[in-house]
Protein backbone atom coordinates (compact mmCIF):
# COMPACT_ATOMS: atom_id res chain seq x y z
CA UNK A 1 0.00 0.00 0.00
CA UNK A 2 1.58 3.35 -1.06
CA UNK A 3 2.36 5.92 1.58
CA UNK A 4 -0.10 8.73 1.91
CA UNK A 5 1.09 12.18 0.91
CA UNK A 6 1.14 13.44 4.49
CA UNK A 7 3.28 16.30 5.90
CA UNK A 8 5.32 13.61 7.66
CA UNK A 9 6.03 11.73 4.44
CA UNK A 10 6.89 14.95 2.63
CA UNK A 11 9.35 15.77 5.37
CA UNK A 12 10.96 12.33 5.06
CA UNK A 13 11.20 12.64 1.27
CA UNK A 14 12.58 16.21 1.23
CA UNK A 15 16.23 16.86 0.49
CA UNK A 16 18.47 17.92 3.33
CA UNK A 17 18.65 21.68 3.71
CA UNK A 18 21.77 23.36 2.40
CA UNK A 19 23.95 24.46 5.30
CA UNK A 20 26.62 27.14 5.39
CA UNK A 21 29.89 26.16 7.03
CA UNK A 22 33.12 28.13 7.59
CA UNK A 23 34.83 25.72 5.19
CA UNK A 24 32.28 26.49 2.47
CA UNK A 25 32.77 30.23 2.92
CA UNK A 26 36.56 29.84 2.85
CA UNK A 27 36.40 27.90 -0.42
CA UNK A 28 34.27 30.66 -1.96
CA UNK A 29 36.64 33.34 -0.70
CA UNK A 30 39.81 31.74 -2.03
CA UNK A 31 38.26 30.86 -5.39
CA UNK A 32 37.14 34.47 -5.84
CA UNK A 33 40.52 35.73 -4.69
CA UNK A 34 42.14 33.49 -7.31
CA UNK A 35 39.82 34.96 -9.94
CA UNK A 36 39.94 38.65 -9.01
CA UNK A 37 43.12 39.04 -6.94
CA UNK A 38 43.63 42.04 -4.68
CA UNK A 39 40.61 44.32 -4.95
CA UNK A 40 40.07 48.01 -4.40
CA UNK A 41 37.17 50.31 -5.07
CA UNK A 42 36.92 51.22 -8.77
CA UNK A 43 36.04 54.81 -7.84
CA UNK A 44 38.81 57.36 -8.44
CA UNK A 45 39.80 59.90 -5.77
CA UNK A 46 42.79 61.68 -4.26
CA UNK A 47 41.31 62.87 -0.94
CA UNK A 48 39.36 60.81 1.58
CA UNK A 49 36.31 63.10 1.46
CA UNK A 50 36.32 62.85 -2.34
CA UNK A 51 35.82 59.11 -2.09
CA UNK A 52 32.80 59.55 0.17
CA UNK A 53 31.30 62.07 -2.26
CA UNK A 54 31.94 59.71 -5.17
CA UNK A 55 30.07 56.96 -3.32
CA UNK A 56 27.16 59.37 -2.79
CA UNK A 57 27.14 60.08 -6.53
CA UNK A 58 27.26 56.36 -7.36
CA UNK A 59 23.73 55.70 -6.10
CA UNK A 60 21.70 54.40 -9.06
CA UNK A 61 24.66 55.21 -11.30
CA UNK A 62 27.63 53.30 -12.74
CA UNK A 63 31.13 53.70 -11.37
CA UNK A 64 32.29 54.57 -14.87
CA UNK A 65 29.93 57.53 -15.03
CA UNK A 66 30.97 58.73 -11.57
CA UNK A 67 34.63 58.53 -12.62
CA UNK A 68 33.81 60.82 -15.54
CA UNK A 69 31.88 63.33 -13.45
CA UNK A 70 33.82 63.49 -10.17
CA UNK A 71 37.09 64.86 -11.67
CA UNK A 72 35.11 67.78 -13.12
CA UNK A 73 33.46 68.46 -9.77
CA UNK A 74 36.74 68.29 -7.84
CA UNK A 75 38.60 70.39 -10.39
CA UNK A 76 35.97 73.11 -10.10
CA UNK A 77 35.94 72.87 -6.29
CA UNK A 78 39.36 71.50 -5.28
CA UNK A 79 38.92 71.81 -1.50
CA UNK A 80 36.27 70.74 0.96
CA UNK A 81 35.78 74.39 1.89
CA UNK A 82 35.15 75.45 -1.71
CA UNK A 83 32.73 72.58 -2.19
CA UNK A 84 30.85 73.54 0.97
CA UNK A 85 30.42 77.07 -0.40
CA UNK A 86 29.53 76.01 -3.95
CA UNK A 87 26.09 77.06 -5.25
CA UNK A 88 23.69 74.13 -5.50
CA UNK A 89 22.81 75.00 -9.09
CA UNK A 90 26.45 74.66 -10.15
CA UNK A 91 26.83 71.32 -8.40
CA UNK A 92 23.60 70.13 -10.01
CA UNK A 93 24.87 71.09 -13.46
CA UNK A 94 28.14 69.21 -13.02
CA UNK A 95 26.61 66.00 -11.61
CA UNK A 96 23.46 66.03 -13.75
CA UNK A 97 24.36 62.87 -15.70
CA UNK A 98 24.61 60.76 -12.53
CA UNK A 99 20.84 60.96 -12.04
CA UNK A 100 18.81 62.23 -9.08
CA UNK A 101 21.08 65.25 -9.36
CA UNK A 102 19.00 67.60 -7.19
CA UNK A 103 19.00 65.29 -4.17
CA UNK A 104 22.62 64.35 -4.73
CA UNK A 105 23.66 68.01 -4.96
CA UNK A 106 21.96 68.69 -1.60
CA UNK A 107 23.69 65.66 -0.11
CA UNK A 108 27.11 66.68 -1.44
CA UNK A 109 26.73 70.24 -0.16
CA UNK A 110 25.35 69.13 3.20
CA UNK A 111 28.05 66.48 3.56
CA UNK A 112 30.83 69.01 2.94
CA UNK A 113 29.39 71.52 5.39
CA UNK A 114 28.75 69.06 8.22
CA UNK A 115 32.09 67.31 7.74
CA UNK A 116 33.85 70.66 8.11
CA UNK A 117 31.72 71.93 10.98
CA UNK A 118 31.41 68.82 13.15
CA UNK A 119 34.40 66.67 12.16
CA UNK A 120 37.09 69.16 11.15
CA UNK A 121 37.08 67.73 7.63
CA UNK A 122 38.03 64.21 8.77
CA UNK A 123 35.87 61.20 7.96
CA UNK A 124 34.61 59.45 11.13
CA UNK A 125 35.68 55.89 11.86
CA UNK A 126 32.35 54.39 12.92
CA UNK A 127 29.11 53.65 11.12
CA UNK A 128 27.16 55.43 13.87
CA UNK A 129 29.00 58.70 13.17
CA UNK A 130 29.15 58.36 9.40
CA UNK A 131 25.41 57.89 8.95
CA UNK A 132 24.87 61.28 10.59
CA UNK A 133 26.40 62.89 7.50
CA UNK A 134 24.03 63.90 4.66
CA UNK A 135 23.91 61.34 1.86
CA UNK A 136 25.53 58.60 3.93
CA UNK A 137 23.47 55.50 4.69
CA UNK A 138 24.64 52.26 6.24
CA UNK A 139 25.83 50.80 2.93
CA UNK A 140 27.81 53.94 2.06
CA UNK A 141 29.24 54.05 5.58
CA UNK A 142 30.47 50.47 5.24
CA UNK A 143 32.07 51.28 1.89
CA UNK A 144 33.85 54.32 3.34
CA UNK A 145 35.07 52.43 6.41
CA UNK A 146 36.42 49.61 4.24
CA UNK A 147 38.20 51.80 1.71
CA UNK A 148 39.44 54.72 3.82
CA UNK A 149 39.96 53.28 7.28
CA UNK A 150 40.30 49.56 6.43
CA UNK A 151 37.68 48.78 9.05
CA UNK A 152 35.02 46.09 8.65
CA UNK A 153 32.23 47.05 11.00
CA UNK A 154 29.63 45.56 8.70
CA UNK A 155 29.10 43.99 5.26
CA UNK A 156 28.42 46.16 2.21
CA UNK A 157 25.14 45.10 0.61
CA UNK A 158 24.21 46.41 -2.83
CA UNK A 159 22.01 44.79 -5.49
CA UNK A 160 24.84 42.50 -6.67
CA UNK A 161 25.73 41.38 -3.15
CA UNK A 162 22.09 40.73 -2.29
CA UNK A 163 21.59 38.62 -5.43
CA UNK A 164 24.84 36.66 -5.14
CA UNK A 165 24.35 36.02 -1.41
CA UNK A 166 20.97 34.42 -2.09
CA UNK A 167 22.34 32.24 -4.87
CA UNK A 168 25.18 31.07 -2.63
CA UNK A 169 22.76 30.17 0.15
CA UNK A 170 24.18 32.76 2.54
CA UNK A 171 20.79 34.39 3.10
CA UNK A 172 17.16 33.97 2.18
CA UNK A 173 16.29 37.59 2.94
CA UNK A 174 15.56 40.47 0.57
CA UNK A 175 15.77 43.44 2.91
CA UNK A 176 19.38 44.78 2.80
CA UNK A 177 19.58 45.18 6.58
CA UNK A 178 18.48 41.56 7.13
CA UNK A 179 20.81 40.36 4.37
CA UNK A 180 23.71 42.12 6.07
CA UNK A 181 22.86 40.48 9.41
CA UNK A 182 22.87 37.05 7.76
CA UNK A 183 26.18 37.71 6.03
CA UNK A 184 27.79 38.92 9.24
CA UNK A 185 26.54 35.75 10.94
CA UNK A 186 27.54 33.31 8.18
CA UNK A 187 30.83 34.83 6.99
CA UNK A 188 34.05 35.09 8.97
CA UNK A 189 34.81 38.76 9.80
CA UNK A 190 38.23 38.65 8.14
CA UNK A 191 36.49 38.06 4.79
CA UNK A 192 33.89 40.84 5.03
CA UNK A 193 35.91 43.58 3.37
CA UNK A 194 37.07 41.67 0.30
CA UNK A 195 34.03 39.44 -0.22
CA UNK A 196 31.67 42.37 -0.64
CA UNK A 197 33.75 43.57 -3.60
CA UNK A 198 34.27 40.02 -4.89
CA UNK A 199 30.50 39.48 -4.94
CA UNK A 200 30.06 42.74 -6.86
CA UNK A 201 32.69 41.73 -9.44
CA UNK A 202 31.18 38.23 -9.69
CA UNK A 203 27.77 39.76 -10.30
CA UNK A 204 29.09 41.96 -13.05
CA UNK A 205 31.09 39.25 -14.81
CA UNK A 206 29.27 35.92 -14.39
CA UNK A 207 26.07 36.24 -12.40
CA UNK A 208 24.15 39.13 -13.90
CA UNK A 209 20.62 40.01 -12.87
CA UNK A 210 19.06 38.75 -16.11
CA UNK A 211 21.64 36.26 -17.33
CA UNK A 212 24.05 33.83 -15.69
CA UNK A 213 27.20 32.24 -17.07
CA UNK A 214 27.41 29.21 -14.79
CA UNK A 215 29.47 27.15 -17.26
CA UNK A 216 32.46 29.48 -16.93
CA UNK A 217 31.89 30.83 -13.39
CA UNK A 218 34.68 30.18 -10.91
CA UNK A 219 32.07 29.05 -8.36
CA UNK A 220 30.23 26.63 -10.65
CA UNK A 221 31.13 23.61 -8.49
CA UNK A 222 30.39 25.31 -5.18
CA UNK A 223 27.29 27.41 -5.77
CA UNK A 224 24.07 25.57 -4.79
CA UNK A 225 22.22 27.58 -7.46
CA UNK A 226 24.64 26.67 -10.24
CA UNK A 227 23.19 25.32 -13.48
CA UNK A 228 26.25 23.12 -13.80
CA UNK A 229 26.63 19.82 -12.01
CA UNK A 230 29.91 18.88 -10.37
CA UNK A 231 30.44 16.46 -13.24
CA UNK A 232 30.40 19.45 -15.59
CA UNK A 233 27.07 18.46 -17.16
CA UNK A 234 24.11 20.84 -17.33
CA UNK A 235 21.20 20.17 -15.04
Amino acid sequence: MPLKNTPESKKRQSKPKFSVTPEYVSRIYFLLRKEFGDVNSPLHYSQDYQFAISVILSAQCTDERVNQVSPVLFAEYPTLESLAEAPLKKIEKIIYSTGFYKNKAKSVSGFANILLKDYNGKLPKTIAELIKLPGIGRKTANVVLNEIHHISEGFVVDTHVKRISKKLGLTDQSDPVKVEKDLMKNIQPEYWMDLSLYFIFLGRKYCKAHKTFCETCILRKECPSSLVLKTGESK
